[in-house]
């Protein structure tokens, strides 16, 4: 499991609910159904995005073998090295 997606889930979900509600909102939806969507895709979209974000960010960093892969647990130990 990628640790930083986990952080990155925080941010890109605040970023991707505010944007689809306020999307839902421009096109003159004021009522729960679309607003309850649009912020259940936003929920939805988050992790996925963050992982997204993750991985290309770790692919240009010099330093950072991003071909390594490991079976990991659903949790990761504390003391374990980066995805």
């Amino acid at each position: 499991m990628d640790r930083l997606s986990i952080l990155l889930t925080l941010m890109t979900g605040a970023v991707l609910t505010g944007a689809f509600v306020t999307t839902v909102l421009s096109f003159g939806l004021y009522g729960w159904w679309p607003i309850g969507i649009a912020t259940a895709l936003g929920f939805a979209l988050s992790w996925p995005a963050a992982y997204l974000i993750s991985r290309l960010t770790k692919r240009r960093d010099p330093n950072w073998d991003h071909t390594r892969v490991e079976d990991a647990d659903p949790l990761p130990a504390p003391d374990a090295p980066e995805v």
